[in-house]
């Protein structure tokens, strides 16, 4: 009779005690399913490491990126930036901007008949000859002035009775002139206090201040170089004016 021996990691039988003309053909099948499971392979080495499936990815993508595609991750704090406005999109907001501020041409032409009453309780007034001071007679007719818009924030102002426009000249003299000219633009801007400021849209002073429109204490015309903004001196409150 033979005896089998079974030898782990061994692509045969080896037979043994005694000599055999051959081994049975059952005997043969179970040393068969022996060495399938002695030689069979563990389930962690079976399993695919994520090197192999990156390489392995179809087209040369990585499995677990193109999973992570299909369903994104929450962004945290730091990624849910904003990204920065390229110098590209800052120049077409300059040009957005431009064409807003271009685009009020219905205010040109715009009349409003006011008197400028001042912080100081003087109406501006505008004389026959082009005189400019401040007056306290309400009922003066030289007081009733026709504010017309030429550009955006730009006005000129002209005396409803003497015909003349408010100026300021270069050297900051406030005076009115017979005919609309680069003296007689204003810019016309509303204060925080709701009084409105009138500033010369041509000329500025040395130190590139703004000149403006004012009447000091006695009702006297101030030089544009000593205004500022901020003094109530070159504050005026536009109060409508009733058609006759």
């Amino acid at each position: 009779m033979c005896r089998w021996t079974v030898t782990q990691g061994a692509p045969v039988a080896w037979f043994s005690s005694f000599p055999c003309s051959g081994p049975p053909s059952r005997f043969l099948s179970i040393t068969f399913l022996l060495l399938l499971l002695l030689l069979r392979p563990s389930p962690l080495s079976a399993a695919p490491s994520k090197d192999s499936e990156k390489k392995h990815a179809p087209g040369g993508t990585p499995h677990l990126l193109a999973s992570a595609s299909s369903s994104p991750a929450p962004l945290h704090a730091s990624s849910a930036r904003l990204p920065r406005a390229t110098n590209e999109s800052s120049a077409s907001a300059t040009v957005v901007g431009r064409h807003v501020r271009s685009s009020y041409k219905h205010l040109q032409g715009d009349v409003r008949r006011r008197k400028l009453f001042s912080y100081q309780k003087f109406f501006l007034r505008i004389g026959e000859h082009g005189n400019v001071n401040g007056t306290k007679n309400g009922d003066d007719p030289y007081s009733i002035l026709e504010i017309k818009s030429v550009d955006v924030g730009v006005v000129a102002i002209r005396g409803l009775i003497s015909n003349h426009y408010l100026a300021i000249k270069r050297n900051g003299v406030l005076y009115g002139a017979k005919e609309f000219g680069p003296d007689c633009r204003l810019n016309e801007r509303i204060e925080e206090n709701k009084y409105n400021t009138y500033s010369s849209d041509q000329w500025k002073t040395k130190t590139d201040r703004r000149m403006f429109v004012g009447l000091n204490a006695k009702g006297k015309p101030m030089k544009g170089k000593r205004t500022r903004r901020k003094n109530t001196a070159t504050h005026f409150l536009p109060m409508p004016v009733q058609p006759q």
